[in-house]
């Protein structure tokens, strides 16, 4: 059976915000710091970026920065992020470039997660379809159309598939209308199962508690999702990697180490 090689984590920015964004109804005027994560995955069948974090101009040019960022304070403050953080500048740590990436997969289109494709022109874009539909209604929020401008060129999905053998993408809706997760096969250690936004903080597998944010406050579909998640890890064995927590990504390896 053909599995993915290893997976990097990389600490792209780091956020500040009111907790009821992670679990709904729950941290009202309680602030966490998150980390925003990008993964690199290496396969036998070429490299693939899950995330890429934020555009590092809007939060590094003051003009950009009032425009984008500021208008989301009190309850996001502007994120955090050095030039070391970038998604090129990482890869160049590893004696590579944007074109040894194969293939970028958004798990959803918010600002945080989709905002750092300036920095990887010219790769492969898989999103679901339904993520591109609802962005085109211009009521989503936490979207920028300066980021998706190119989502024509992107190659838009629908439904589970296998991104590349060991690597099985599958719908985790509810926090957005389009979300999707990885569930990533290893040669060493248990799988990986990429919860993305559809789980936040480790919380919100445990307490089975929907983000703060849900589409059209479907929060039924994003509960549906977790409970996805957790069915497929227990099945398979994986480990669940939530998004957005601290105390849980400083268990992980830390760049350049990776997990295989």
């Amino acid at each position: 059976m053909t599995r993915a090689l290893s997976i990097r984590p990389l600490l792209t920015a780091t956020h500040r915000y009111e907790k009821t964004v992670s679990t709904r109804g729950r941290g009202h005027g309680v602030y966490i710091d998150a980390p925003i994560l990008a993964y690199l995955i290496e396969t036998p069948n070429g490299r693939i970026l899950f995330d890429v974090g934020c555009d590092y101009h809007k939060i590094a040019t003051p003009e950009l920065r009032k425009k984008y960022l500021e208008p989301m304070r009190p309850t996001f403050d502007v994120p955090a992020m050095s030039q070391t953080q970038r998604i090129p500048a990482y890869l160049e740590r590893l004696g590579l470039s944007v074109a040894d990436i194969d293939l970028v997969f958004l798990s959803h289109l918010h600002f945080d997660h989709a905002g750092g494709l300036c920095d990887v022109p010219g790769c492969d874009v898989h999103l679901h379809a339904a993520e591109v539909e609802a962005a085109d209604t211009g009521e989503v929020s936490g979207i920028f159309e300066d980021e998706i401008a190119e989502r024509e060129r992107w190659k838009i999905q629908q439904d589970d598939y296998d991104v590349v053998p060991g690597v099985h993408a599958f719908e985790t809706p509810g926090h957005t209308a389009g979300h999707m997760s990885l569930f990533i096969e290893l040669p060493k250690g248990s799988p990986v199962i990429l919860c993305g936004d559809a789980a936040d903080l480790t919380e919100n597998l445990i307490d089975e508690i929907a983000p703060g944010y849900c589409w059209q406050d479907r929060e039924a579909e994003a509960l549906a999702s977790i409970r996805r998640i957790k069915q497929m890890g227990t099945r398979e064995g994986a480990e669940l990697w939530p998004n957005h927590d601290f105390a849980f990504f400083r268990s992980l390896p830390l760049f350049p180490e990776y997990r295989d």
